[in-house]
């Protein structure tokens, strides 16, 4: 994998900062890797922060794989686990929380 420039890990950094003030270590690092990731990777810092942090909480800290596993299709699997991901959002003091109405967004695409 690619790694990102210097200037542009600075500015993923502070978005980190900026968007989850509160979240653990082991979460940041994880979502710093799928900043990463080459779907990513040419987005402004703070979008892909939030998406990459929102597909983490979503696969890390919700049931949604499960509900995958068990027939529920995406969306439906989705929109059970919005509240799940605030929650964790919340609890990292996030700015920014998912809202269900951005479920068929850009964040949607990065599974």
């Amino acid at each position: 994998m690619k790694r990102a420039s210097t200037g542009r890990r600075k500015a993923v950094d502070k978005a980190l900062t900026l968007l989850i003030p509160w979240a653990p270590m082991a979460d940041t690092e994880a979502i710093r890797d799928k900043v990463d990731d080459r779907k990513l990777r040419t987005l402004p810092p703070a979008i892909a922060v939030w998406l990459a942090t929102v597909t983490h909480v979503r696969h890390e800290h919700t049931d949604y794989d499960a509900m995958l596993e068990d027939g529920y299709d995406r969306d439906a699997a989705r929109h059970f686990v919005v509240d799940d991901i605030n929650a964790v959002l919340t609890r990292w003091r996030a700015t920014r929380l998912l809202d269900p109405a951005e479920e068929d967004g850009m964040e949607a695409r990065q599974d």
